[in-house]
């Protein structure tokens, strides 16, 4: 069966996309959750912060594009490696 995405029908809901020295932290589908540089792929882990900050998010929200680095990656196959972030916990 193939997909068809309907025209201003997100693939993810992506509120808040931030880079830190070690984690690229997303806020999507509700969930917040970071993912280490290492787990998203060499070229990300070997970027300078600058680099790794100049995030794009794709308008159908399917993925995410750093042109300082020429590296798109797609939002499912990073959640399958994110780690949830506990609110509670930044407090």
């Amino acid at each position: 069966m193939n997909s068809i995405l309907v025209e201003n029908e997100k693939v993810h809901n992506i509120k808040m996309v931030k880079a830190t020295e070690l984690y690229l932290m997303l806020h999507v589908d509700g969930e917040e959750v970071h993912i280490l540089w290492e787990e998203c792929s060499q070229r990300l882990a070997r970027a300078s912060f600058e680099e790794r900050s100049h995030i794009e998010v794709s308008p159908s929200g399917y993925g995410l594009h750093w042109p300082l680095v020429d590296e798109d990656l797609a939002i499912s196959p990073l959640l399958l490696k994110a780690e949830s972030i506990n609110p509670a916990s930044h407090v």
